[in-house]
Parts: structure tokens; C-alpha cells; sequence
């Protein structure tokens, strides 16, 4: 499938380099694609515009859509890289799989990424801790009022010249401990990346922002005791010599930094085990001061450390709500190995040429 390119004819001022914001900017293009008739087709880069949906599309209705999230960023050097780009299109398939939806090829997607990389290249940031945000995403568009498996979807990747997702940057946050809400359940699509997981959250975050705190940490679903996901985001927590991360048991999302940072530590030597982490062991040892740093993982934030935790009214801070030495060092090495300051001895960087 060959992608057809029009370019727009009245190209966007772009924003201030030093007040980004997060996700209020996107660049001049976007890539598109259409499945039908049991393929992919009409792949195409053209300028950014509204879609046009019948009020009957099966995503208004039932939900059927996933989305990634990614980032590319300018090295010193004008190179521009992309951070394991495939590992976010094949976890893009596992979502589709499990919602019903058709596979992409991943090769494809990978190729026209970077085509429309090529094309807003010049919307990428160079100020420190800024980069341009990818945003793939797919849903349904049959129109029909029955709930079933929609027979044609749309394909869409757009992007956003960012700066520091969360206000604090990477200072720490304060984190409430949601215990009335639940986000996902064992057997649900708690490991996919769907568009439902997110409109569930909001509710508990809007709570939790109006008591003063950044984002929630969720339990799981059936006893309401076992730490699942902070926010959008993987959490880990040092305990004594040892870090410790939910383990993958369906119903929390694979995240790509998160795999990293298991990667990286194991690397290291650090002591690091997945496993099931309850709210009563982590309140402990942040009152007995075994619980030394906390910190979140996701594409978007990369690594935003714990400052505080509140449970119950129980409020117990993680380092006197400083950034922890291993959290700092995770941070400056993915980062650094994701605008090339730092050599890419990991092999997760993709160069777009």
C-alpha cells in the first residue's frame, strides 16, 4: 500500500518553545487510513482537519476504539529519533485483538510514522525536556444500532509538540489512593489501551484534584487491596535493596517504559520483582521509612516521582518529598538515551531517515 501525500497550503505558526503546555498544539499533517472489505486502504498524509462521522458511527454508541502514545525527539546532532516505536504497534494489535478490531501491519505503521515525521519534522521541539508527542488511534465507524464487532474502522495518527505533562515537572507528586472507584478487573480490558479505561478514571481523578493531589492509585478490582496503576501510568516502589511493580495479570497495561525501566534496572543489578503489592504493605514501609522512593512510568510523563501518599486520610511523604537517587538515575538515562546524549547501548531508539 503506497501513502498518497498532500501537503497543506497554509501551514500553522507554531507555539512558544518554552510554554508548550501538554496536547493543546498539533502540527500541520496528519496520516490517515481506512479498513473495508477486509483491508487496509486509502493510506494517506494530509493537512490536519476535522473528521467528518455519521451520528450512528459504532464508537458514539459502544465504545470501540483504542489509542498509543509515543514520542519523537530532535538529538543535538538533527537526528531525529523515535523510542520503540514497534513495541507501541504491537501493543496497539493487542488491544485491537482484544476489542474486536482488525490487526495493523506493524512494519506499515512504523514506515508511515515516520513519513509523517518527515513531513512536520519542523514541529519538533529542541527546548530540554520538550519533544513531539505521537498520537495513533483507531475506532469504529459502521453506522449501526446494534451491538456488535463494527466491519470497517478508521486508522489515525496525529501529533503535538510537548513540554512536561504534569505542572510539577519532575518533582514530586502527591497521590491519593483511590478506594471507592475501580479502573479495570481480571478478564475486562484493563491490559488494553481503550479509550473506556480513561472516561472510567475521570471521576476518582477529579476527586482526587480537588483534595490537592496530581493523580489517584488504583486497587484492583475484587478485594480493593492490591496496588494496580497510578493514574495513566505503571508505578514502582523501592523497598530496603529491592524494587518491587505490579505484575502483569490482565487488568493493568503493559506499559513501554515500564518494560524499559525493568530492563534498565536488571541491567543495573538492582533487585527488582513483579508481584502483587498490597496498600497495607506500601503504607507500612512508608511509615517505618522502608519505603524509600516511589515513582510512576508512561510515555507521556516518562518517570514522575511520588512525593506523598494518602490512603484513607493515612498521608505518609516518600523521601521527604524529594526525588530519589534511582529515580533521578532512571530518569536522566532514558532520557538521555532518547535524544541521544546518552549512548543507545539498549538498541531502543529508531532513527527517522
Amino acid at each position: 500500500m503506497t501513502i498518497q501525500i498532500t501537503k497543506t497550503t497554509a501551514p500553522k505558526a507554531k507555539p512558544n518553545p518554552t510554554d508548550i503546555g501538554f496536547g493543546k498544539h498539533f502540527s500541520d499533517h496528519m496520516f490517515t487510513m481506512d479498513y473495508a472489505n477486509g483491508t487496509w486502504q486509502n493510506a494517506q498524509i494530509l493537512p490536519y482537519s476535522d473528521l467528518a462521522l455519521n451520528p450512528a458511527s459504532i464508537v458514539f454508541h459502544y465504545g470501540q476504539a483504542m489509542f498509543e502514545g509515543m514520542k519523537a525527539y530532535k538529538t543535538d546532532n538533527g537526528e531525529i529519533v523515535l523510542f520503540r516505536p514497534r513495541k507501541n504497534f504491537e501493543r496497539l494489535n493487542i488491544s485491537n485483538e482484544r476489542l474486536a478490531m482488525p490487526p495493523v501491519d506493524e512494519d506499515f505503521c512504523v514506515n508511515a510514522l515516520c513519513e509523517l515525521i518527515k513531513t512536520d519534522a519542523d514541529w519538533i521541539p529542541t527546548e530540554p525536556g520538550t519533544s513531539l508527542y505521537i498520537r495513533p488511534f483507531m475506532f469504529a465507524t459502521d453506522t449501526f444500532l446494534g451491538i456488535r464487532p463494527s466491519d470497517t474502522y478508521k486508522f489515525v495518527i496525529i501529533m503535538s509538540p510537548v513540554g512536561a505533562y504534569y505542572k510539577e515537572g519532575l518533582n514530586p507528586v502527591k497521590i491519593h489512593v483511590e478506594d471507592e472507584y475501580v479502573r479495570a478487573v481480571r478478564g475486562g480490558v484493563g491490559f488494553a489501551k481503550t479509550s473506556g479505561n480513561y472516561a472510567a478514571s475521570l471521576k476518582a481523578q477529579m476527586n482526587a484534584q480537588s483534595k490537592g493531589y496530581s493523580q489517584v492509585l488504583w486497587l484492583d478490582g475484587i478485594e480493593r487491596k492490591y496496588i494496580e496503576e497510578v493514574g495513566s501510568m505503571n508505578v514502582f516502589f523501592k523497598l530496603g535493596d529491592e524494587v518491587v511493580t505490579p505484575e502483569l495479570s490482565g487488568s493493568i497495561l503493559s506499559g513501554i517504559t515500564r518494560m524499559s525501566v525493568l530492563e534498565l534496572l536488571r541491567k543495573w543489578g538492582v533487585k527488582v520483582t513483579e508481584r502483587r503489592i498490597s496498600i497495607d504493605e506500601i503504607m507500612q514501609a512508608a511509615e517505618n521509612g522502608t519505603l524509600t522512593e516511589a515513582w510512576g512510568t508512561g510515555t507521556a510523563a516518562v518517570i514522575s516521582p511520588i512525593g506523598e501518599l494518602n490512603f484513607k486520610g493515612n498521608t505518609q511523604q516518600i523521601n521527604n518529598f524529594q526525588i530519589g537517587e534511582l529515580t533521578a538515575k532512571i530518569y536522566d538515562t532514558i532520557t538521555g538515551i532518547q535524544t541521544h546524549k546518552l549512548a543507545d547501548d539498549m538498541d531502543w531508539t529508531y532513527e527517522v531517515v
